[in-house]
């Protein structure tokens, strides 16, 4: 071995293996610098490529790296003070560098899965983003119990006695918690199936909740109603209910009833070609899909057609703006046609005309 002695005036063989101990913690610091300064340099080259990949690994390895060298290093140091000073404590020295090594590698894996995520979820739409958001925490769920069991096993336990265990323990918590394990799995098929996505408005006649989805959690469904309060909806219901989803819908529907007078029938079968006419050639009426305006019921003070048709717009407020339009220039076609149109009136026909006989 080198002996310090020799170089170094004053030191004896008994503090010699204090300088060594002093130099590799100095030389972990020195290699763990030089590590550092390169992986900024190389952080500055991974940013200029296009491909995310590679900023994704750079961005998930680069704190991680740096724990390893100091790990490495101090379990060298400790095993040089073991040797020297044998207390019992530098025994578990490697114990603890593996341990910690394995704890870098999952912090590793953990990066890389949330950058993924992270990456998919600029580029995806609404729906795509919250399956992302799934994956990544079953996968990041499967990372730390995976982890948890090799650490187990490195400290010397036995990971067939532990997976027995859990399973015994497994039905027994399956009991004790199958309203939770119902609310997980109830969120897991809405991942699956993607009825909704947060940003949808939705609604259920079954439980007579509707409102916009804010969060979908492993347990429970954050719906904002229109009176902006929070309803928590657990996710087991979204199995048994029936859900709408009306933010999908392609087409809003305008389904109205006018009643003319009765002296206006004449003039019926023209107002209702003109109608018809009037929201073919609207620009906000989608003539593509079904269009009927039909002259239907002899109502009990008024003549009755309807209009059936889709908007163009699915937003509300447009919407009932382009309603509102195709009402007014109904309006102005029966008037045009000089008809009314009816209210309720009571008409009394005597079969007989009185006579008033003067005294």
């Amino acid at each position: 071995m080198f002996e310090l002695e020799k170089w170094i005036p004053g030191l004896g063989p008994q503090h010699a293996w204090i300088v060594q101990v002093f130099a590799l913690v100095l030389a972990t610091a020195l290699v763990g610098f030089v590590v550092r300064r390169l992986l900024q340099k190389l952080g500055k080259k991974v940013q200029q490529t296009e491909n995310r990949l590679d900023d994704i690994v750079f961005l998930a390895m680069s704190r991680p790296t740096g724990w390893i060298i100091w790990l490495q290093g101090l379990a060298i140091v400790s095993e040089l003070i073991y040797a020297k000073t044998e207390s019992t404590i530098f025994t578990y020295a490697g114990s603890v560098r593996d341990i910690g090594v394995l704890v870098c590698i999952t912090w590793f894996v953990l990066g890389i899965i949330r950058g993924a995520e992270e990456a998919y979820i600029e580029r995806a739409e609404q729906m795509d983003k919250t399956t992302a958001q799934a994956l990544g925490k079953l996968l990041r769920l499967v990372v730390l119990v995976t982890a948890g069991l090799v650490i187990m096993q490195t400290l010397g336990y036995s990971i067939s006695g532990v997976l027995a265990m859990g399973g015994v323990g497994g039905i027994a918590v399956g009991f004790a918690a199958k309203d939770l394990l119902a609310n997980f799995f109830g969120g897991l098929i809405v991942y699956l199936d993607r009825p909704f996505a947060v940003g949808d408005w939705i609604r259920s006649p079954d439980r007579q909740f509707e409102g916009t989805v804010e969060i979908i959690g492993w347990r429970v469904t954050v719906i904002r109603n229109f009176q902006s309060q929070p309803i928590y909806v657990p996710n087991s219901v979204f199995t048994t209910v029936i859900v709408e989803n009306p933010s999908r819908m392609e087409n809003r529907r305008i389904y109205e009833t006018i009643g003319l007078r009765y002296s206006d029938l004449t003039n019926m079968d023209k107002v209702v070609s003109e109608v018809e006419s009037m929201l073919r050639q609207h620009e906000a009426i989608d003539a593509d899909k079904t269009l009927m305006v039909n002259f239907n019921k002899f109502g009990g003070s008024s003549l009755d057609f309807f209009i059936y048709c889709f908007t163009r717009t699915t937003r509300w407020v447009e919407f009932h703006q382009v309603k509102q339009e195709v009402m007014l220039r109904i309006a102005d076609i029966i008037e045009a046609n000089h008809a009314e149109i009816a209210f309720p009136t009571t008409t009394i026909h005597l079969a007989d005309p009185i006579v008033v006989e003067k005294p």
